[in-house]
């Protein structure tokens, strides 16, 4: 499976052949239509893809830039050299990179024998899979700054996994659905990253990461826990007490990470939570009200529709089709 991969990797590319032909640069146009270089998802990814899987294009040294969506840097063969944010990092055959949106990296141009395949990834994906994930780990961490956009630090995990074989294995299921693209493709895809996600997740003991700022960090990633595990009844005091901050400190700090309030967070969580409850049970709506932590029921149905443009009861008939 692998040597067949390779091959059909290995292939020259229009842009590589060009790189090679007339010793041109990078032509940006094909990954940003902004003044930074920021490459973006919508060069990719039609609308309606959260993944994609696409070869670095090698013989050429790659600018520094950012990315508008979360990149996996795999390598199926060669090495990659890099410079991530502040650090040299040389990626081997079988090792994978996270990168979030915030991080800023440049690239050594590959030879013909370094095939390397970045993973495109919409940050929204990640709803699909967060409840799998442990709430106690670094990876958890990062995909909840990258993907709720939290900070504007950059992050990196460098995972050496190239022993892993259900990891390997996984991947190279992935690339063979995007060489080989059927109808189920998109699903396939989708399926094989979340399971990816999950086998990465069971080898935190091979991971290595960056942290530039790890006070405010810690603060704001323990601040989102509690909201996730306490949106019923969590307060901000009782959230400050638990950090040993003062309220008002903790309140301009989330402010300033999120741009949210903490109850600002906490009402967000407390609606995805409730609209969950109608799409995937029949529990009266005054029950559900009181599961995601309101008493008012008048004051939850304003909050509701001012979102979600429907009532809750409105948004029950159209998702069952009534």
């Amino acid at each position: 499976m692998e040597s067949l991969l390779l091959q059909q990797l290995m292939e020259l590319t229009e842009e590589e052949q060009l790189i090679l032909e007339q010793n041109s640069e990078v032509r940006k146009d094909i990954y940003t239509s902004q003044t930074n270089f920021i490459i973006e998802s919508e060069k990719f990814l039609n609308k309606n893809r959260m993944i994609a899987a696409r070869k670095h294009t090698r013989f050429i040294d790659f600018p520094k830039h950012k990315h508008n969506y979360i990149e996996i840097n795999y390598v199926l063969n060669g090495e990659l050299k890099q410079r991530v944010g502040n650090e040299n990092i040389i990626l081997k055959k079988g090792e994978l990179l996270f990168l979030n949106q915030h991080i800023e990296h440049e690239i050594k141009a590959c030879g013909k024998q370094d095939i390397i395949i970045n993973f495109i990834i919409q940050p929204h994906f990640f709803d699909y899979i967060f409840h799998y994930l442990n709430g106690e780990n670094i990876i958890t961490d990062f995909l909840m700054n990258s993907l709720y956009n939290h900070t504007q630090n950059g992050h990196y995990l460098y995972f050496s996994v190239a022993d892993v074989q259900e990891i390997q294995e996984m991947v190279k299921k992935i690339l063979i659905e995007e060489l080989n693209p059927s109808i189920f493709t998109d699903a396939a895809i989708k399926l094989y990253m979340g399971l990816l996600i999950i086998e990465l997740v069971k080898n935190t003991d091979k991971i290595r990461s960056n942290e530039n700022s790890p006070l405010q960090h810690f603060i704001v990633v323990e601040s989102l826990k509690y909201i996730e595990e306490n949106f019923q009844f969590g307060t901000l005091n009782e959230l400050a007490a638990m950090l040993k901050q003062s309220s008002s400190s903790l309140s301009k700090q989330i402010k300033k990470a999120t741009g949210y309030t903490f109850k600002e967070l906490q009402q967000e969580k407390r609606l995805k939570k409730a609209k969950e409850l109608l799409q995937t049970t029949d529990l009266p709506i005054r029950i559900i009200v009181e599961e995601v932590g309101y008493d008012n029921i008048s004051y939850f149905y304003r909050i509701f529709k001012k979102k979600y443009i429907v009532t809750p009861k409105q948004y029950r008939r159209e998702e069952s089709g009534e």
